[in-house]
């Protein structure tokens, strides 16, 4: 089943990568982007927004990164099937999803535009990190106290 979810990742991951990079591309030359899908028009006013750059940087350039490490982290673990790696992998899909929400509040609360686009990555982030938890379930380990007294009087077994 792990083996799924982390094939399943890197579907998602990919498509997360074409988004933005289409996104990215549309951000550096200029061009509208193409978005008339059921009267969700408002993508290029999200794209022309403050909130789609930061520090000067086109926002989709921080997907395009997010979605390329979590591809590659996925490839690694199809191969490696390491522990160490899925958290990882939790770790930055926890991220990515965290932003992806925050964003998406951006665009409906503050901007006031929907881009579809943007809600695809979202949904994409978002996908991508309930498999990674789901292939690598956090569990709490119970606390191993040791303690001096138990250790020089050992309780009886129990019958």
């Amino acid at each position: 089943m792990k083996r799924v979810g982390v094939i399943l990742i890197l579907f998602l991951a990919f498509f997360g990568l074409a988004d933005s990079a289409y996104l990215t591309e549309n951000a550096l030359s200029g061009t509208p982007l193409i978005c008339d899908v059921q009267s969700l028009s408002g993508c290029n006013t999200v794209a022309a927004s403050q909130y789609s750059r930061v520090f000067g940087i086109p926002l989709a350039e921080f997907g395009v990164l997010l979605y390329s490490v979590i591809f590659v982290l996925a490839a690694l673990e199809l191969v490696l099937f390491d522990r160490f790696l899925r958290r990882v992998l939790q770790v930055i899909s926890a991220i990515g999803a965290a932003v992806s929400l925050y964003y998406t509040a951006i665009q409906v609360f503050v901007i006031d535009a929907f881009c579809i686009y943007c809600f695809a990555s979202s949904v994409t982030a978002i996908l991508i990190f309930i498999f990674a938890t789901l292939i690598e379930p956090v569990r709490r380990r119970p606390l191993q106290v040791e303690s001096s007294v138990s250790s020089q009087f050992p309780m009886p077994p129990k019958t």
